[in-house]
């Protein structure tokens, strides 16, 4: 069985994109989000714009990894089209290049390192460190990891913490963070004025609430799960451990699959980033040391449970609840 820099170099194969693949996923993932905005916006039965307005958040979700992968460099890299479509998106859904790059890349490079910063992740404290802490730094530390902060993610993960924040700590770096958040309000005004409230709930709010919610639940699950895997010190963390401890396999039905872009294959985009998002089932198909990983679902049983660890406790080499 392969293991560390040999693992790593057998998912090389697979970190070549079909060009014609990464351009019929992105194009026709567009088209449908034009579709549905389209629906949206004119005058079709409430039903039908509601249940497009529903749609349209799954999609927003779908995009969302296609452009995560672009700025992972696995897929149509040195295309001008594909940089501009690609810069408007992460406008579009409160995730500018800028923030998006720079947090995500310390994630990759830090994931499971309890001895690092927090950067692009959420953050974890021992049970030791928790209990050490003040009691406003507790209640800090629990509110960023509740349920209700995951749910409204569209609020506090993305308006506030990739946009508001990022333009905060270095205006110089992240000025597109505060141009995203202007063309959001600009679109919300704009839609407000022309077409009327209800449209800006059908176009922004609910589709937005549904794609930031699940956004923000994906990144949280597939790293607080029952059996994830954290290190204390630099000499026992290695980045095939971190991708195979520390990162689940999300199991979806095909549907959700879709959605989310095979997003759920996480620990094999931990292992080599660089695999587009329709290679990664190839991937684990082919590689029996990818084949066994740690599971969780979208099953609600397992959603409580992920939602209830808190802390890692060092004793007892997991993570638990503490209140």
């Amino acid at each position: 069985m392969k293991s560390g820099k040999e693992l790593i170099l057998a998912t090389k194969p697979f970190a070549t994109e079909f060009r014609w693949k990464s351009w019929f996923f992105t194009l026709s993932t567009l088209f449908l989000l034009a579709g549905l905005n389209l629906i949206i916006f004119l005058a079709f039965p409430f039903a039908l714009r509601l249940s497009a307005s529903v749609m349209l958040g799954f999609l927003i979700v779908r995009m969302f990894v296609i452009y995560h992968d672009y700025q992972h460099h696995a897929i149509l890299q040195n295309s001008i089209i594909a940089d501009i479509l690609f810069y408007l998106f992460g406008l579009y859904v409160l995730a500018p290049p800028g923030i998006w790059k720079r947090s995500h890349n310390y994630h990759h490079n830090h994931n499971s390192k309890l001895f690092s910063a927090s950067i692009g992740s959420y953050p974890i404290f021992t049970k030791e460190k928790y209990l050490s802490c003040s009691r406003s730094e507790q209640k800090t530390y629990l509110a960023i990891r509740h349920p209700l902060t995951i749910t409204f993610g569209y609020l506090v993960v993305f308006i506030y913490g990739m946009c508001i924040q990022s333009f905060m700590s270095k205006k110089s770096e992240h000025w597109d963070s505060i141009a995203a958040l202007l063309i959001h309000g600009i679109f919300i005004a704009l839609t407000a004025i022309f077409f009327g409230w209800i449209t800006v709930a059908l176009a922004i709010f609910i589709p937005f609430l549904i794609a930031c919610a699940m956004g923000s639940y994906l990144f949280y699950a597939q790293h607080n799960f029952p059996e994830v895997e954290f290190k204390e010190n630099k000499i026992e963390w290695s980045y095939d451990h971190a991708a195979l401890q520390s990162s689940s396999y999300m199991k979806m039905n095909p549907f959700w699959q879709w959605v989310t872009a095979n997003i759920g294959f996480h620990h094999i985009h931990h292992i080599n980033s660089r695999i587009p998002f329709y290679r990664l089932p190839e991937a684990m198909k082919s590689l029996p040391e990818l084949g066994t990983p740690k599971i969780t679902t979208l099953n609600p049983r397992d959603i409580y449970r992920c939602f209830q660890l808190k802390v890692w406790d060092s004793m007892q080499r997991k993570m638990v609840w503490i209140g």
